[in-house]
């Protein structure tokens, strides 16, 4: 069974400067626990099949000019019905007017009412955006995530490797540091994951040897960053006399990560073999893959008709 997660209500209020009408306990004391929200217009007609209380509601001009269409006597019946549901928090967009029976029936049933004065859609989107990084599935991986060209990179492996020395290298050269040893993995939609480090060890890397260092304070605010989305796996090994590595590339692999399938390469690593210099062509050749270009199958192809033609294959 898939973990639940759950985010105070007050960080959300505070995210999107929301007007507090009425809280049934203080904002740190209530939880969301569901990244999905809804416009409950079919609830305010009275239909419930398939209504998810644990969602937010979000009550927008259009619900709200239909219960002015309705007698005072139906609109009470509807509003109650509806905040009898007790759904975890109600929150009025476009800074709509909320009059004193609407805030009574709310607070009769103690569900939490809020308003902003942002427009429904763009308030839904940013919403929607916030609750799925916030309450996202996640796990953690021993590894180390950095970004090399735009590219989030996690590198995996056995301790001893090479990673924290490769990550180190390619600071040197420019990149950034996201997270070394320990890698929170987020899935915040149904093709994106964000990696971040865990608060306590967020942009110190471990070199045997040396010890702990703080990548920020030797090489500056401009080598580490805070989250990365995950677009490569690199899985470092070391090099095994008589195994077949991939030379060409056009054996794709995946790793399965929270249900998505990131694109990964093993890389062999032995003695002279620089491997930052390696991950630098890796991330630009995934990168150049993903907007359409594959080199593997563009010389495949040259291949497949230099000996079509009878032209003998380069050797």
């Amino acid at each position: 069974m898939e973990e639940l997660y759950n985010i105070q209500l007050s960080r959300i209020i505070d995210k999107f400067n929301l007007e507090s009408l009425y809280l049934p306990d203080l904002p740190d004391n209530i939880n969301v626990s569901c990244a999905r929200i809804n416009r409950p217009g079919l609830q305010m007609a009275g239909y419930y099949d398939y209504f998810e209380k644990e969602r937010l509601q979000i009550i927008g001009k259009m619900e709200s000019e239909y219960l002015t269409t309705l007698t005072p006597e139906q609109r009470t019946e509807r509003l109650e019905g509806f905040f009898g549901t007790k759904p975890a928090g109600v929150i009025f967009s476009s800074s709509i007017s909320i009059d004193e029976e609407t805030v009574s029936i709310a607070e009769k049933h103690r569900v939490p009412l809020l308003r902003t004065s942002e427009r429904t859609s763009e308030f839904m989107a940013a919403l929607i955006a916030y609750l799925n990084v916030e309450l996202g599935p996640r796990i953690t991986r021993h590894g180390v995530l950095v970004e090399v060209y735009g590219e989030g990179i996690l590198l995996l492996g056995d301790s001893g490797v090479g990673k924290s020395e490769t990550a180190i290298e390619l600071v040197k050269r420019g990149h950034r540091l996201i997270a070394d040893d320990a890698v929170e993995i987020k899935r915040v939609s149904a093709t994106t994951l964000v990696g971040k480090a865990p608060e306590i060890i967020r942009h110190y890397v471990e070199l045997r040897g040396i010890g702990i260092v703080d990548v920020r304070r030797l090489f500056g605010m401009g080598s580490v960053k805070l989250t990365e989305k995950i677009d490569l796996v690199i899985n470092l090994e070391n090099w095994q006399q008589g195994k077949m590595y991939d030379r060409f590339g056009l054996e794709e692999s995946t790793m399965d990560i929270l249900g998505i399938e990131v694109p990964m390469i093993v890389l062999p690593v032995c003695p002279g073999r620089n491997l930052s210099v390696v991950i630098e062509v890796a991330a630009m050749n995934n990168r150049q893959k993903r907007m359409g270009y594959n080199t593997a199958e563009e010389f495949n192809k040259r291949l497949m008709e230099s000996i079509g033609s009878g032209t003998k294959p380069l050797s």
